[in-house]
């Protein structure tokens, strides 16, 4: 894919409101892939080959091929229109590196949660760790894979043990239209949440 120029690698002077958007999810759901199929501008990467020292901890069934992994984050960024940009921060999906969480999940705006429903098990303590968060707004991206199979929306739901005013959404994160739109729907869900807010206060 292009990058941008290094003319446009600055914000227009229009700019009114940069959002910061944290995207967790299981180790290899596609996290840094979907950080760099929207970012404009080269996204920071800090992916590092898994070793010896991860085998036993790191769950990596389902994933013949996974050999490198995110160790801090992964950081891009999208600019929506001339008002509204997005700083998207990626954080690595395993346990270990969850300290990282309260640093990157502050002041953002609200949290995308990429799942893989070949393993999505692998996800519940993703969602537990959200739910103790409080009050960020999520949304639940399934990201398609080559051999993902179609499951319900209800289903879905009810595997994850989510409430009904979160939403669900699909994507394959290499496309960089879907992903956009699940950025989009996550905006959309903590601005609705932030009004529905204000108006019961």
């Amino acid at each position: 894919m292009g990058f941008a120029s290094s003319a446009d690698r600055y914000l227009p002077p229009t700019v009114q409101q940069p959002v910061k958007v944290l995207v967790v999810g299981a180790l290899g759901v596609g996290k840094t892939t979907l950080v760099g199929s929207v970012s404009e501008i080269r996204p920071l990467r800090t992916e590092e080959t898994m070793t010896e020292a991860g085998a036993g901890v790191d769950r990596l069934a389902g994933l013949p091929d996974k050999h490198t992994t995110t160790v801090a984050m992964d950081f891009g960024r999208i600019t929506l229109n001339d008002r509204l940009v997005l700083y998207l921060f990626g954080a690595p999906g395993q346990r270990r590196f969850w300290n990282l969480w309260e640093g990157l999940a502050e002041g953002a705006v609200g949290v995308l949660v990429l799942v893989d429903t070949r393993r999505l098990e692998d996800s519940f303590e993703v969602l537990d760790q959200l739910e103790l968060r409080g009050d960020t707004p999520f949304v639940v991206a399934v990201n398609r894979f080559p051999d993902t199979r179609r499951h319900s929306e209800q289903d879905l739901r009810q595997a994850m043990d989510l409430l009904p005013e979160t939403p669900i959404v699909e994507c394959d994160a290499r496309d960089r239209t879907e992903a956009m739109d699940v950025l989009i729907a996550l905006v959309q869900h903590a601005s609705d949440l932030s009004q529905a807010r204000k108006a019961a206060s």
